[in-house]
Parts: C-alpha cells; sequence; structure tokens
C-alpha cells in the first residue's frame, strides 16, 4: 500500500461502525483525512500529521483482535484513541483492560478530571458523551494521567502529554457527545494537518465517475430513496441521458403512492430515462414461506437482480456491449456489511448480496456515493438541483417495508431473564440491535402506564439502562394502545402483499399525522413496523420508530407529543387487524434505527 498523503491524518480502521464517520469529521474541521486498515505499517504512515485509532467489536486482549504497529509511537506525532483505540493504546503501553462490570451502551455524563488537558480546551466540566462498550481501562499505563470519568467508567478519558497521546472511552464523533466536535477540534489542531474542504467536492466526484466509467454506459438501479435519487441525477449530470438508463423496480413494498410520486418528481427534473417495472408478484413469489431477516434480505436482493437483468437483456442493455451497474450504496450499507476488515456484521444490505459483490469485483459496478453519508448526500442533491422537499424526504431503505415486517413461524422467548419491577411485556419476536460495536438478534420488552400517551420518564431512562443490565433485551418499547400487559396472541406470518399493504396503510397514517403537527422536519426518520401478534388469532401489532439523528450511524428516539401519540394510535387501532401500538424508546445503540 502507499505512503500516506502529507500533512493527513490518519484513521486506522479497527473495525468500528464509525471509522468512516471520525474521517468523515476530521474532513468538516477543514483537515484531509485517511482511513487505513489497523494493521498499517509505521513505515507507510510516515508524514501523517496525526493518528486516530477507532473503536471496534473485540477485545484487545482476545486472539485475532485488531493489532495495529506498536511503532506507530516512535513516529512523533499526536494519537488519539477512541473506544476500542482508547483500551488499545493502554494495553499495548503496558496497562491493563478489563471486561467491565457494567457494560455501557448510550448516553453517558463525563466529567473532566484535568481541565488543562488540551483536548478540553472550551469545554464543559460536565458533559453528555457516547458509550458502546463492555471492556475497560483499568491500570494508566506508565507516563499517562487520569483526565475524565464517568459514573461508571472510571477511566473514561487519559493521556500522556509528553507524547501528545489520548484516549477516550466514549465516541467523541458521533453527534450525541455533545463537545465531540470541540475536543476532536481540540486534536486536529494540534496535528497542524494539511487543509481540506468541501469546495469542488461534487466535481471531483464527477471526475471519479468519469475515470471509473470510462466509455460505458450505466445501468441505474433507483429504489426511489433519496440516494439512489441522487446517485441517478448525479450520473445523468455528469454522463448525460444518452449514456445512463434508469430502472425502478415496484417491489410491491414501497410507501403508499410511491412509485407514481417517483416518477412525477423525474418527470419535472426532466429527467426521461427512468424506467418503471412491476415485479411486486414475482417478489411475493419469492418470499413465501422465508422467515429468516437476512434471508428475505437476500432473497429481495436477488430478485432485484433478476429483475434487472431480465430488463436488461429486453432493453439490450449488457455488459458485453459496454454497461456497468450503478447503485446508491453508502457507506452505512457497506459498514453494516461487514465493509471492512474487522467490522462485525450487523445486516446484508441488499446492495451487498453475493451476486453484487462478484460483479464489484469484477469492476462492473459505480457506486459514486459509497463514500458518503446522508447528510453529504443530500448537500450534493441540492447541489445538483434537486428540490429541497425532495432532497430531504424521510430516509427509507432499499428492500423497503420488507425490513419493516417482521416474519416468524414460530413465538421466540429468552430462556432466562431478571425480573423487572415496571408492568411489561417481552415480545415474542427479536429485532437487530447493535451494542459495543457488534450486532445483536435479541428480544424487545414492552413497559406499560395508565395514560397511555404520555410516556413517563422513568421509562426513557430505562431504554438505556435495560438493555445495559438485562442481557435478553436490545430494546425497550411503551405500549401506546394498553395501559396493562394484555395476552397475546401469535400468528406464523412471512412477507405477503396483504401484510405489505397493511404496512403501508399504517405508515401513510403516521407521515399524515405526522405533517399535519409540523413534525416532519424535526423528526430524521420514522420507521413504522409491522410484528406477527396481538391481542386475537392473527391480529397484528405496530412499532412506531420515530428518530433524531444526521448520519445514521447513532440515534435518539424523538418524543412524540401526547396528542400526536393519541391520535396516531387511535387511527391504527381503527385498521382492520391492527390489535396494539407500540412506541420504541430505544436509542441507536443498543437498537439499530430499523428492527431487521
Amino acid at each position: 500500500m502507499s505512503s500516506v498523503r502529507p500533512g493527513s491524518i490518519v484513521v486506522l480502521d479497527c473495525g468500528g461502525q464509525y471509522a468512516h464517520l471520525i474521517g468523515n469529521r476530521v474532513r468538516r474541521l477543514g483537515a484531509f483525512s485517511e482511513i487505513r486498515i489497523a494493521e498499517t505499517k509505521a513505515q507507510e504512515l510516515k508524514g501523517a500529521a496525526g493518528i486516530i485509532l477507532s473503536g471496534g467489536p473485540q477485545s484487545v486482549y482476545e486472539e485475532g483482535s485488531p493489532q495495529p504497529d506498536r511503532a506507530i509511537f516512535g513516529l512523533g506525532v499526536p494519537i488519539l484513541g477512541i473506544c476500542y483505540g482508547h483500551q488499545w493504546l493502554a494495553h499495548a503501553l503496558r496497562g491493563t483492560v478489563k471486561p467491565g462490570k457494567v457494560k455501557e451502551y448510550g448516553s453517558a455524563v463525563f466529567h473532566v478530571l484535568e481541565p488543562d488537558s488540551v483536548l478540553f480546551q472550551s469545554t464543559s466540566k460536565s458533559s453528555g458523551v457516547w458509550m458502546s462498550h463492555g471492556d475497560e481501562v483499568t491500570v494508566l499505563p506508565p507516563g499517562f494521567r487520569h483526565i475524565g470519568k464517568t459514573e461508571t467508567c472510571f477511566v473514561a478519558a487519559m493521556e500522556d502529554p509528553l507524547r501528545k497521546i489520548f484516549g477516550v472511552q466514549f465516541h467523541l464523533e458521533v453527534t450525541h457527545t455533545s463537545e465531540g466536535m470541540t475536543m476532536l477540534g481540540n486534536f486536529v489542531r494540534l496535528c497542524k494537518p494539511a487543509p481540506w474542504s468541501m469546495e469542488g467536492f461534487s466535481k471531483r466526484i464527477g471526475e471519479q465517475i468519469k475515470t471509473e466509467v470510462g466509455d460505458r454506459k450505466v445501468f441505474m438501479l433507483v429504489s426511489g430513496g433519496v440516494d439512489s435519487s441522487v446517485a441517478f441525477t448525479l450520473l445523468n449530470t455528469v454522463l448525460g441521458v444518452d449514456r445512463v438508463q434508469g430502472l425502478l423496480v415496484d417491489t410491491g413494498l414501497m410507501r403508499k403512492d410511491e412509485v407514481k410520486n417517483i416518477g412525477v418528481a423525474f418527470d419535472h427534473l426532466g429527467i426521461s430515462n427512468l424506467h418503471i417495472e412491476d415485479a411486486s408478484e414475482e417478489f411475493f413469489r419469492n418470499l413465501e414461506g422465508i422467515y429468516d431477516p437476512e434471508e428475505k434480505r437476500k432473497v429481495i436482493g436477488q430478485t432485484f437482480l433478476d429483475v434487472q437483468k431480465r430488463v436488461s437483456e429486453r432493453m439490450e442493455l449488457r455488459v458485453e456491449d459496454g454497461w456497468m451497474l450503478g447503485q446508491g450504496t453508502i457507506y452505512p450499507d457497506t459498514i453494516e456489511t461487514k465493509g471492512t476488515k474487522h467490522a462485525d456484521h450487523i445486516k446484508t444490505h441488499h446492495n451487498r448480496v453475493a451476486a453484487i459483490q462478484a460483479m464489484i469485483e469484477k469492476g462492473l459496478v459505480i457506486e459514486p456515493l459509497k463514500d458518503l453519508y446522508k447528510d453529504e448526500v443530500r448537500a450534493l442533491g441540492e447541489e445538483l438541483g434537486l428540490p429541497s422537499d425532495f432532497v430531504w424526504r424521510h430516509p427509507f431503505p432499499g428492500p423497503g417495508l420488507g425490513v419493516r415486517i417482521l416474519c416468524a413461524l414460530a413465538p421466540s422467548l429468552p430462556k432466562e431473564i431478571d425480573t423487572l419491577d415496571l408492568p411489561h411485556l417481552v415480545l415474542p419476536v427479536q429485532s437487530v440491535g447493535v451494542q459495543g460495536d457488534g450486532r445483536t438478534y435479541r428480544h424487545a420488552v414492552a413497559l406499560f402506564a395508565e395514560k397511555t400517551s404520555e410516556v413517563p420518564d422513568a421509562f426513557r431512562a430505562s431504554a438505556t439502562t435495560i438493555p445495559n443490565a438485562v442481557r435478553a433485551f436490545n430494546r425497550v418499547l411503551f405500549c401506546s394502545s394498553h395501559a396493562s400487559p394484555p395476552s397475546l396472541v401469535f400468528t406464523p406470518g412471512y412477507l405477503t402483499r396483504e401484510r405489505a399493504d397493511l404496512l403501508r396503510e399504517a405508515d401513510a397514517i403516521v407521515d399524515e399525522e405526522l405533517r399535519s403537527a409540523e413534525l416532519y422536519a424535526v423528526i430524521w426518520q420514522f420507521p413504522v413496523v409491522l410484528l406477527p401478534f396481538g391481542t386475537k388469532e392473527g391480529g397484528q401489532s405496530i412499532v412506531l420508530r420515530p428518530v433524531e439523528s444526521q448520519e445514521a450511524m447513532t440515534a435518539n428516539a424523538a418524543p412524540l407529543p401526547p396528542l400526536v401519540l393519541r391520535r396516531v394510535t387511535e387511527r391504527l387501532l381503527a385498521l382492520p387487524g391492527i390489535d396494539m401500538v407500540f412506541l420504541d424508546l430505544t436509542s441507536k445503540p443498543p437498537g439499530t434505527i430499523e428492527w431487521e
């Protein structure tokens, strides 16, 4: 591998979900950043202005865990370790790392112990930080001083001021660490890096597209979401409509009237090279009897490819005739599908099924947005002239409602759980979560209160404490339809048109009420999830999942005003087949934004 660009800040990727987010944050601070694998030799890092060690899902003392080259300490540049990187610094420099007595996933209060540390210039003595770890530093390495703690993590920050080496247990790169950017900015300034700016960003992407495509043409799969729409518009802008052909596949898993609205939007933009193919019957046929979430994603992804192949052959868009495949993949999609060497597998994105991976390896796929985050994609879309209300629509997953309809053949309950003192129900299905940079498939617990439209403050606090304390759970919900736990009736179910139509109506109700209450622009994303159980045979339940976020790597559960929650719940219960309604109170981590 080539040496780094002189003056860059290098992020050594230890397998965490946030490695590229760190690089993105560094660029926002006006410094050039590069991402390298954790084991990059120190010789290749000569010329770097500073080094950041990312988080990761493993333990530093485990065999096979990421182990950076210890010769980086001889480079004489500032070094910052975050989460796993913090623990590795302690481990490599003769400190001690052990499993923590309390695992932390979510918000915590950080207390500065040494305000003269360069890392804490212009920060408060106490502030909110974002934790995601099981291990912790218990003994400082020689030459280090203890500079910060939380209530449950004693060595939450440390530094060697002479060698300018810093370690923080929390994720200062995420938006939910309130003063994280100030701390990161202090480190960046200490490095004195080469400058970098967003000016000319779209032009650089354009040049990259021209180089990658060469004299070929691009057949672009358009899901209808923001990412693929921006990618499609970008390809049309750079290559011209004669070298791009778009395909929008109607999977039967889109939002209500989505296909019609997307066609109108592109016509308004003067983009006429989009073909719409109704393949809904094929999708539902292929999904019959599929219950496993990963298998469901793979079937949806493979069916996309089958439809794409059939349509491309019909339209004579063959690889041998100079066509390649375009996708709107963004960075979180790749990192969640183990896109880096040490990253834990969270879920397989439909743009990363085996057939797509094989095409990527052959150089037959272009993904112009693959290194960008959602906020960057939106900014690029506006720069390209897309309407603001189109660009700022809520994110919608490529597999559509397919990942918001939970499927199961039989109920699932944990074998053993600690007794909770609150009225509660353990839901008989599992959902995906992310804890300590690793994937979890665990249960949700629903809490009940007499006032079904007002979430008690204690319940919101429990959304963090319960998953941290009880291994069986990665989500905490509030039931807005019942004041006390009813008896549940589980109904086996896979993905059918009838279930999709039911969720489509429920999603449309939520969207309508959100806009009516002028909350659409306040809430970043609002998945509506269908669960295969209710209070009677064949009954279903709805989970409301409003979140606050910026880049989807972390998220807070967004509160809903009591009147809005009551109105939404009443309208959902009026739908034939809906028996119960829940509000998801969980942050990310420990729960992902989507349930699958």
